[in-house]
């Protein structure tokens, strides 16, 4: 179910209403007064955006010194509320130059409500586009003294952009070299025991993708994802080709991304929007290649002491290497004095964290570097509580590789025009949250 709000206010920080639209005659139109006493009275704004009172819901968030809150009187969406919010605030800021405080409000109360009225239409969100908004609120709004952003030039082709199908691109692109960056960037998460073994291990990942295209090109991506390959296989009438496959979870499209195409030939097709942007993003929990295994010892001799010893390895190919390495080796708080002796890279004890950290610059793969380290301890009388270990923690970056094994088998350009195109494709995995249990 979408939006479907009753109304929208907009309030300062403290609490008088800057502009408010009603969409619905379902509410009253003192339910801000309920906002304020309920809510911003009681100092609860930071516990939950989303609050009940009487029979309504209060969807708000605070974008600078300013409150937007959405009033409901039936279930709605909460997430299609929020990114409606996101949406609106992303379109004032195009329209005053990038700022969106109370000042550049009280400045552009005309235009603010020329743009309610068009991007949602009895409580239902409607098109949001800058692009295309535009091309038909062509009202300048205050720009902010402060504001370096020059002013968006105008888009030509009016009426393709507003009745057509492509909003998030525009007519008339020329570019002296097309290029197409394409970057594959995973986050591995994981929980491993000390032993070794994987108690918990997911990826979430993202594809994002630059543009410089000429003209209205018409993209076509293939992956080595089971469902697309044993599609195309039915397609050709023959087997697909050997290889590994990965199936991915979660996914979710850019609107770029033909849903029909997807649904019927299991290809992501589609006429890109100029510049960055984020095609899909995917989570994987079966298969994954863990770039790093960690092992580690730590034995306490008495109250005073303490052994650390960690090996690292990598498991990733020998000619690839990882950059950016951080192991942090928790140990207790009354920790006096370390030394260390490591194989790689340098460590030190970090006081602020109670840990020992690690750093190696360049960890080049298929090797095992280790870091030895004994600890001295301040022997207390209050302290009975016995030391609770928290895991070790990892982070790292891994370029041309992915724990999914996600590839990019082939990425297509065709435009009317038959130009050339040069594609770039990259892969890196990072760490989201890579702890090993000690």
């Amino acid at each position: 179910m979408p939006v479907a709000a009753s109304a929208i206010y907009f309030l300062n920080l403290r609490g008088d209403v800057l502009i408010n639209r009603l969409y619905r005659d379902d509410v009253g139109g003192n339910m801000v007064d309920a906002f304020r006493v309920h809510i911003m009275q009681t100092k609860e704004l930071g516990t939950c955006p989303v609050r009940q009172i009487g029979g309504c819901s209060f969807f708000y968030m605070r974008i600078s010194n300013v409150y937007i809150v959405i009033v409901v009187s039936s279930n709605a969406n909460v997430a299609c509320a929020f990114k409606f919010v996101v949406e609106a605030v992303t379109l004032f800021k195009s329209y005053f130059g990038g700022a969106f405080d109370e000042d550049a409000i009280r400045n552009n109360f005309v235009l603010i409500y020329e743009l309610l009225d068009e991007i949602m239409d009895f409580g239902y969100p409607q098109n949001l586009s800058p692009e295309i908004l535009k091309l038909y609120i062509t009202q300048e709004g205050v720009r902010s003294p402060f504001s370096s952003k020059a002013a968006d030039k105008p888009v030509p082709n009016a009426t393709l952009q507003v009745t057509g199908a492509v909003g998030w691109r525009r007519e008339g692109l020329v570019y002296k070299k097309n290029e197409v960056f394409l970057d594959i960037v995973e986050s591995v998460n994981l929980l491993m025991s000390s032993k070794g073994s994987v108690l918990r291990c997911d990826v979430t990942g993202k594809i994002l993708m630059k543009c410089f295209l000429s003209g209205m090109p018409d993209l076509k991506l293939g992956l080595n994802d089971k469902i697309g390959l044993e599609k195309e296989s039915q397609l050709k009438s023959r087997p697909a080709k050997s290889g590994k496959t990965i199936e991915l979870d979660d996914v979710t499209f850019h609107q770029c991304v033909n849903l029909t195409r997807f649904n019927s030939e299991k290809t992501v097709s589609f006429v890109p929007p100029d510049g960055e942007f984020e095609l899909m993003k995917y989570r994987i929990t079966e298969g994954v290649n863990l770039p790093f295994r960690v092992l580690p010892t730590i034995k306490e001799l008495g109250r005073t002491r303490m052994e650390v010893n960690v090996k690292v390895k990598s498991v990733f190919g020998a000619k690839m290497f990882a950059l950016g390495v951080v192991i942090k080796i928790p140990v207790p708080k009354q920790t006096a004095k370390t030394s260390f002796q490591v194989t790689s890279g340098r460590a030190k004890y970090s006081p602020s964290i109670d840990c020992l950290v690690w750093k190696i610059r360049k960890f080049p793969g298929q090797t095992e570097p280790t870091l030895s380290a004994e600890v001295e301890l301040i022997s207390t009388m209050t302290e009975k509580k016995s030391w609770t270990r928290p895991p070790i923690q990892m982070e790292f970056q891994v370029p041309m590789f992915t724990a999914s094994g996600l590839r990019v088998r082939f990425l297509k350009v065709w435009e009317k025009s038959g130009y050339n195109t040069v594609e770039w494709v990259r892969y890196i995995t990072k760490a989201g949250s890579y702890e090993i249990r000690c």
